[in-house]
C-alpha cells in the first residue's frame, strides 16, 4: 500500500516540474514561431514559476477544510484545460496566459502531498516515505527535457503540450481510482477566512519555520540557476544540440535520486542534524569545485556537470529532515504549514530562475557562483534557525 502511495504521490509532485523542464528544448522554436525574443520566451518560464509558487500558498489551507482529494482532482482539470490551450495557442499572448493557468494549477500536488504524509506518517517512517517520494519524482526533470527535446525535433513544440495534457487526464483517474481520502471530515478546519488569517500569521510569525524554510530554498537555488539557464547553458555554452539536455539533467537529477534513497535509508540511523551537517560539507565541496573548474578551464562535458551531481546528491540528503523540522511546528495544521514552506521555496526558486539566472546564464563561471551564493544564504539561514532553537530551549528552561 505504501509503494502505491507513494507513487501516486510522487506523480502528481511530477505535475509541476514536467511543465517546467519539458519545453525548455523549444525555447528557440517557440521563439521563431511567435517572432519573439529570448528574453520574451524566458518569461513564460517565470510567469509558471511566480503563478505556481503564489498558489501554493493557499492549496494547503483549502486541503485542510475541503479535503485532500477534491482540491488536487480540481487543480489537474484546471491542468490539463491550461496544457489543451498552449497546445493550441496562436499567438504568443494566448501561450502566456496558459502558462500562467499551468502554473496556478500545477503546485497542489506537491504541497498536498506532503500533508498526505503527515496525515498518514510520523517520524522516521514520514521521513523516509519523503524521501522514497523524492527519489521517484526525481526522474521527471531528469527525463522531461529529453523527451522535451526529442517531440521537439520530431512533431514540434506543441506536441509537448499535449504530453503534458496526457500527463494530467493520466494522474487525474489514478487519483480517482487509487488515492483515498487521508483527511476525514472530523478533522478538516471550518473555511473561516478570519482563522485562517490568523493560522497564516501564526506560521510567519514562527522564526523557526521560516528560517529552515529559507534554508531549503537558498540550497536550492543551484537548482533553480541551471534550469532557469538550462537553454542556454546546454546550447549556447556547451555547444549541444536540443536533444542534449541529458548531459545537465541526468547528473543533476540522479544526484538527487541517489541523495534520496540514502536518506531514506538513514531516517532511522543517523540524527537529523548529522544529516543536514553532512549535506552542507559536501554541497560546499561541490559548489568549491564547481568555481574552480569553470575559472581554469572552458566549460565542457563531462567535467562542467560532475560538480552538480555531488551537489544535488547532497542536497538530497538534507532536503527530508529539514523540510519535517519545518513541518512538525505545526502538526494541526500540516496543510497550511505545507503550503507555506512550498510557497516560500518556490518563491526562490522562481526569483532565482526568473531574474538572476538570465543575469549568470551567459557564462558557466558566473552560474557556478551563483551555486554558490545561494549556498552561503542557505548556510547562514541554517545557522539563525539553530540560535532561535537554542534561546526557544534557554527561555523554556528559564520559565521552568
Amino acid at each position: 500500500m505504501n509503494i502505491l502511495l507513494t507513487l501516486l504521490l510522487a506523480g502528481l509532485t511530477m505535475v509541476g516540474p514536467l511543465a517546467i523542464d519539458t519545453y525548455l528544448p523549444s525555447f528557440p522554436a517557440i521563439a521563431q514561431t511567435f517572432d519573439a525574443s529570448p528574453m520574451l520566451i524566458q518569461q513564460t518560464l517565470s510567469a509558471f514559476l511566480f503563478c505556481f509558487a503564489f498558489m501554493m500558498l493557499f492549496y494547503g489551507t483549502l486541503s485542510d477544510s475541503f479535503g485532500r482529494r477534491p482540491v488536487i482532482l480540481g487543480s489537474l482539470v484546471l491542468y490539463i484545460a491550461a496544457s489543451l490551450g498552449a497546445a493550441l495557442a496562436p499567438s504568443y499572448g494566448v501561450l502566456l496566459a496558459c502558462r500562467v493557468l499551468q502554473g496556478l494549477a500545477a503546485g497542489a500536488g506537491s504541497v498536498v502531498g506532503r500533508a498526505i504524509v503527515q496525515d498518514r506518517f510520523s517520524g522516521g517512517e514520514a521521513q523516509k516515505i519523503l524521501s522514497h517520494i523524492m527519489m521517484v519524482f526525481g526522474l521527471a526533470p531528469a527525463i522531461a527535457p529529453v523527451l522535451g527535446g526529442w517531440l521537439q525535433v520530431s512533431f514540434g513544440w506543441r506536441s509537448i503540450f499535449w504530453f503534458l495534457a496526457a500527463f494530467g487526464v493520466l494522474m487525474f483517474v489514478a487519483v480517482q481510482r487509487a488515492l483515498p481520502e487521508s483527511l476525514p471530515p472530523r478533522e478538516r478546519h471550518p473555511f473561516h477566512l478570519g482563522v485562517i488569517a490568523a493560522n497564516y500569521w501564526k506560521v510567519l510569525c514562527h522564526r523557526q519555520f521560516l528560517l529552515v524554510s529559507v534554508a531549503v530554498g537558498m540550497s536550492f537555488a543551484g537548482f533553480a540557476l541551471y534550469i532557469g539557464s538550462a537553454a542556454y547553458f546546454v546550447m549556447n555554452i556547451l555547444h549541444l544540440p536540443e536533444t542534449a539536455f541529458a548531459w545537465l539533467f541526468i547528473p543533476l537529477i540522479s544526484g538527487m535520486v541517489v541523495g534520496s534513497a540514502l536518506a531514506a535509508k538513514f531516517a532511522h540511523r543517523y540524527s537529523q542534524a548529522a544529516l543536514i551537517w553532512t549535506s552542507y560539507a559536501l554541497m560546499t565541496v561541490a559548489a568549491a569545485v564547481n568555481i574552480a573548474y569553470n575559472y581554469y578551464f572552458a566549460a565542457e562535458v563531462p567535467w562542467a556537470v560532475l560538480p552538480l551531481f555531488v551537489y544535488s546528491f547532497a542536497l538530497a540528503l538534507a532536503m527530508p529532515p529539514m523540510t519535517l523540522l519545518a513541518l512538525n511546528h505545526f502538526p494541526n495544521n500540516s496543510g497550511l504549514a505545507s503550503s507555506m514552506q512550498s510557497f516560500i521555496q518556490m518563491l526562490l526558486f522562481a526569483l532565482v530562475s526568473g531574474l538572476v539566472a538570465p543575469l549568470l546564464f551567459d557564462s558557466a563561471l558566473k552560474l557556478a557562483y551563483g551555486v554558490m551564493a545561494g549556498l552561503v544564504l542557505s548556510l547562514l539561514a541554517w545557522l539563525l534557525a539553530q540560535g532561535g532553537k537554542s534561546a526557544e530551549v534557554a527561555e523554556v528552561a528559564e520559565v521552568a
